[in-house]
């Protein structure tokens, strides 16, 4: 067994699709199937349910996906140890950020890092909060970055940054017309919501909790898995929305969305980080030069 095919495997076992997996990973469609026919005739063991022209994980696939997620988790810390031997000469930084921090806080840094350090590699991923949080914890990615709370013991929370939450509708919204204050009902608009493990809508959700409301007391027109496609539903007409102000501001300025004037709570952006894994120098320069980024803004 290599770690090539571990990290074959889990690229499969993610996407459950072997061409998606092979795009990823820059591999043949072939050379992926080679790699999971390969892992699976050697030990006897079928990873996968063949259905129709779909692959599904089964249950013997799910038990091999977090042992190897914590083998490959183990190579790359080591891989790390020895890079740092050469100091910031060369090397690897693996990331994982929420939606939010991805898109719009991490472009920067990453550019201003890779200037400072082009020898390193910069592998980043995206997912809400719950997913960063659970590649931090097994490994897979060396620095977390969350709009969410996490409460895993086996990780670090720091508070690196904070960004202030906007409520926006459309301009032919009720409340774009009346501008309402700050006892604004809740309850008489639609609303578009991100997906649960979201570090936006669980935001929200503890604004709700201090109204006294719950997301059962409001109509919610849909649910949606990003920031821009819950822009674009509210700019739509969809309902209105809770979004970072950053995301909000781009439809603000083309006049797509109106700002509501409620007071919502300032969201913290939090550094994950496994208390027991190695940490590279490599991580500990760019949340340097991030820390130096905020000084300067």
């Amino acid at each position: 067994m290599t770690l090539e095919q571990l990290r074959i495997f889990i690229a499969v076992a993610e996407r459950q699709h072997v061409t998606r997996a092979a795009q990823a990973l820059n591999l043949t469609q072939s050379a992926v199937s080679s790699a999971i026919t390969t892992l699976e005739g050697r030990h006897g063991v079928a990873l996968f349910d063949r259905v129709g022209r779909s692959i599904v994980l089964n249950r013997a696939g799910e038990v091999f996906l977090a042992e190897a997620r914590k083998v490959l988790g183990q190579a790359e810390a080591a891989e790390a140890a020895l890079a740092d031997l050469s100091g910031l000469e060369r090397g690897r930084l693996s990331i994982q950020a929420s939606q939010t921090i991805a898109s719009y806080w991490l472009p920067p840094r990453l550019a201003r890092f890779h200037d400072a350090h082009p020898g390193i590699e910069l592998e980043v991923a995206m997912g809400n909060t719950a997913q960063v949080a659970r590649a931090v914890a097994e490994g897979e990615a060396e620095l977390g970055l969350v709009e969410g709370e996490i409460d895993d013991p086996g990780l670090s929370r720091s508070v690196i940054d904070a960004e202030a939450l906007s409520l926006v509708v459309a301009p032919d919204h009720p409340w774009a017309k009346a501008k309402p204050g700050p006892d604004l009902d809740l309850r008489t608009s639609r609303w578009v919501l991100r997906e649960p493990g979201s570090g936006t809508r669980a935001a929200f959700e503890h604004e709700l909790e201090r109204r006294g409301l719950k997301l059962d007391d409001l109509t919610i027109a849909m649910v949606l898995p990003g920031n821009e496609a819950v822009r674009s539903a509210v700019e739509a007409g969809a309902g209105a929305g809770v979004m970072s102000r950053t995301v909000a501001r781009l439809g603000v300025a083309r006049g797509a969305l109106v700002e509501i004037d409620l007071a919502l709570p300032v969201r913290q952006f939090y550094l994950l980080r496994h208390k027991q894994r190695y940490r590279s120098k490599a991580g500990d320069a760019f949340l340097a030069m991030a820390k130096t980024v905020e000084a300067s803004r």
